[in-house]
């Protein structure tokens, strides 16, 4: 064996080689590895951004978004209507599926643009918003003040969108943004420039002196919303982490400021007008959750603070409605544009429906007839004035109501009274709308008009529409050039014109699509054969859901035998003959003094023979009547998704009135009340009054009984949801008003309108003395309601000189009694 041989120069020289050779590889690798960074940083630096601003060794990670917008590679600035401005929205994990969701589902999806919503790392997508476009930033908490938050959300969005949007918005998630406004502002601001844009602040007066601010320097307010233009961003954003490792003060929109003024060399716009674009409230939580029709609602872009969820979908329904008002404006334009041209060219105004501009080619490209046809140009095109409306007989001549504190009118019977709530709404969105259009060129013309009060008007409605006229006090202010400030009054001459007849079909509360009209008469083979194949029914007309439900008549009777008569003739006209779905169920008692009882059961027995398929049925009760106890007994008789119909034996109804029954009554949401038009005594009010019609609705005849909720239609789901009558209560009245306060505190819709084919006819009202207080009183009210109008027992007592003289008499007995 050969023996090796150590030596202590060969380990030395062994050793370096070694250390140079791995220096060498080490180098090499070092500068490979090295290089390979700063490649891939470059290549990712619009992709990435810091996890920590504060020292130590820097790790770049792309947070895990969760349905930010994406664009397509040709969408850059200025290419797309949807390329104006991306917003993003600070926010927190908490408030995700409440705030985050409400501004997303609102003013979120109507931007020109795109909006995300950045949130800490930990956050996730809500359940019951799961489009929501989510940026969880990492090394980010929900903690306040968030100053880093903010800082890393405008990273993200200059590193991620820098080169696709004109303006970026840095929102709160308690902001609404009316964004067709916002568009108007921002094209009209050049984006090239470095703009910082928002309702400047200097801190409150505690603050004063203690932000760090220069004399000249100021700051824009992140509550309302601050506006970025793409300058700025690009200025800023390099560095950011710098402005975030020097931090003066605990606000984010003060460092925000400071960065902005250190960096772009800009401040926030000074100008007074933001404070109404840009509009805080200062009332806190509760700001913008009672009335909106204020100026400051109307005139801003941006409102803040809406702290509660529905709020936010309330003032966007608001905002809607607006929107849909200067659309009907819009078209009114139009059409009066089209109704002058055709008075310029001589053609006929109703002749414009089938008008071709060229051989081929019509005015109007789709049939009068149709859905999206524009609408009559003969009515909605007259031009605007008070004398639009043409009477050709004086009995057509409209009167004006003159308004002053009180409102006077000659079509009321009451001629003075005070300013029904809707009219005085009404005037002061006119008003509203006359001063924001009288001060609309003020900045320009160095003054500004400001209203005091409305000292009276006049006011109508016409077949074209509301024609108002007012006096105004106002106050005229010049600020610029010699300071004038002067009393002045003006006249203001409105006509508000008629947008046409806007019609919806709902179905149970739904709305049906117009498209779908004409599936009911679809004879497919599917529908033939859809009993089976050798099913013989022959009748294809699709069910109708409303005409198909079965309405359930619910009549408490006592007596009465001669009115029940008619009662069962008008049903039998009404229902049976017509092949209504209808039954009717009869709640009988025994009258006091009246020995009818087996006559009406013999009465309805002949119709039952009559009509051998008519649902008739009798309940005989025993005891004393008692209207609440009879419509909860007859209750007891149907199945819970029952329609029933509570009616009286006086009431006259039509197929008309059936339909609305069927139409305004919605199981678990919807009770009908109609409002019934009660008859007075016909030998008063009318000279023929044996020949007169059951159904004549006019003011001479009778009376609308408004505080009358007797009539009902519901479902007996509902009428135990609600909890039913008292049954305590005895006699005459009272049960139904006491059913209808429970209703109101249900969370059950209530339904109320004039239904002109219930008509309760005539019959003299008999009050018991044992009713109770209460009831006699309303008892005694009725009795003297179903006389006459007021005008017919004026008319009567100023022809009768007797009835002056006997009132002229027990006057003076009074008066001498007292004395």
């Amino acid at each position: 064996m050969e023996e090796v041989t150590y030596h202590p120069v060969m380990r030395k020289r062994r050793g370096l080689a070694s250390a140079v050779l791995g220096l060498t590889v080490g180098l090499l690798l070092g500068f490979l590895i090295q290089s390979y960074r700063i490649l891939s940083s470059s290549h990712h630096q619009r992709v990435n951004i810091y996890a920590s601003s504060m020292p130590g060794p820097r790790v770049l990670i792309k947070p895990p978004a969760r349905n930010v917008p994406k664009l397509n590679d040709d969408e850059q600035i200025n290419s797309s209507a949807s390329s104006l401005v991306f917003v993003g929205v600070m926010t927190a994990g908490k408030y995700l599926d409440t705030r985050a969701k409400a501004v997303y589902e609102t003013w979120g999806k109507e931007l020109p643009g795109k909006i995300a919503f950045f949130s800490s790392e930990s956050s996730t997508v809500p359940s019951n918003c799961p489009d929501l476009p989510l940026v969880p930033l990492p090394r980010v908490d929900d903690t306040y003040p968030p100053q880093k938050k903010s800082f890393m959300m405008l990273h993200y969005m200059w590193n991620n969108y820098g080169d696709r949007f004109e303006w970026f918005l840095r929102a709160d998630d308690d902001v609404y943004v009316r964004t067709d406004r916002l568009e108007k502002l921002l094209r009209s601001v050049d984006s090239r420039r470095a703009m910082y844009i928002g309702q400047a602040g200097r801190g409150n007066s505690e603050e004063f002196g203690l932000l760090s601010l220069e004399y000249d320097e100021n700051f824009c307010m992140g509550g309302p919303g601050v506006i970025l233009s793409r300058e700025t961003l690009r200025r800023i954003v390099p560095h950011i982490k710098y402005c975030l490792r020097h931090l003066y003060t605990t606000h984010e929109d003060v460092e925000l400021g400071r960065c902005v003024q250190k960096y772009a060399g800009i401040p926030c716009t000074w100008s007074y007008e933001m404070q109404s674009i840009l509009y805080h409230n200062s009332s806190g939580a509760q700001a913008f959750t009672g009335n909106l029709k204020k100026k400051e609602v109307h005139r801003a872009i941006t409102l803040h603070p809406v702290k509660s969820p529905p709020h936010m979908y309330r003032l966007h329904n608001y905002m809607r409605g607006l929107r849909i008002q200067d659309l009907q404006q819009e078209r009114l334009d139009l059409h009066r544009d089209i109704y002058a041209m055709a008075g310029q060219l001589g053609i006929s105004v109703e002749d414009l429906k089938n008008y071709e501009i060229a051989e081929g080619v019509p005015l109007f490209p789709v049939n009068s007839h149709s859905k999206e046809y524009p609408g009559d140009t003969e009515m909605l095109g007259v031009p605007a004035g008070l004398q639009s409306f043409k009477p050709t007989s004086s009995d057509e001549v409209i009167p004006w109501d003159f308004l002053s504190r009180s409102e006077y009118s000659l079509a009321d019977s009451n001629p003075r009274r005070r300013i029904h709530s809707g009219i005085r709404e009404g005037l002061e969105d006119i008003t509203r709308e006359v001063m924001a259009s009288i001060n609309a060129c003020s900045r320009q013309r160095g003054r500004v008009v400001e209203e005091r009060s409305a000292l009276y008007g006049y006011r109508r409605v016409d077949s074209y529409g509301a024609d108002t006229i007012l006096d105004l006090l106002l106050v005229y202010r010049k600020y610029r050039g010699r300071k004038v400030t002067l009393p002045v009054r003006r006249h203001v001459y409105l006509h508000q014109h008629f947008t046409g007849l806007e019609i919806r079909e709902t179905v149970n509360g739904v709305e049906k699509d117009g498209a779908r009209g004409d599936q009911r008469n679809d004879k497919s083979l599917q529908n033939i054969f859809s009993g089976g194949f050798l099913n013989l029914n022959f009748n294809f007309e699709a069910e109708d859901p409303v005409t198909d439900k079965t309405i359930h008549f619910v009549l408490p009777l006592a007596g009465r035998y001669e009115v029940f008569q008619r009662f069962l003739q008008n049903y039998e006209e009404v229902c049976l003959t017509n092949g209504e779905k209808t039954r009717l169920l009869v709640v009988l008692f025994h009258h006091k003094t009246e020995s009818s009882y087996d006559q009406t059961i013999d009465l309805i027995q002949q119709l039952k023979y009559k009509h051998r398929g008519a649902g008739i049925d009798i309940l005989p009760i025993a005891g004393t009547f008692s209207r609440a106890r009879a419509l909860d007994l007859g209750v007891s008789k149907l199945n819970n998704d029952d329609l029933m119909f509570f009616v009286d034996v006086d009431i006259a109804f039509t197929k008309s009135a059936l339909y609305r029954i069927r139409a305004n009554t919605l199981l678990g949401r919807q009770i009908y009340f109609p409002v019934v038009f009660s008859q007075y005594d016909p030998r008063i009010v009318h000279e023929d009054w044996r020949r007169r019609d059951t159904f004549l609705v006019d003011e001479t005849s009778g009376y609308w009984r408004q505080f009358g909720f007797g009539i009902v239609s519901l479902y007996k789901r509902d009428y135990r949801t609600v909890g039913g009558f008292d049954l305590s209560i005895r006699g005459w009245g009272k049960e139904d008003v006491d059913f209808f306060e429970k209703v109101v505190k249900s969370n059950v819709t209530i339904f109320r309108a004039a239904d002109r084919d219930l008509v309760h006819v005539y019959h003299e009202v008999e009050c018991s003395k044992d009713l109770s207080d209460t009831q006699l009183a309303m008892c005694m009210g009725t009795k003297a309601d179903t006389y006459a109008g007021m005008e017919t027992l004026a008319r009567i007592i100023y022809e009768d000189p007797n009835i002056l003289r006997f009132a002229k008499a027990r006057r003076a007995n009074l008066t001498n009694a007292a004395g």
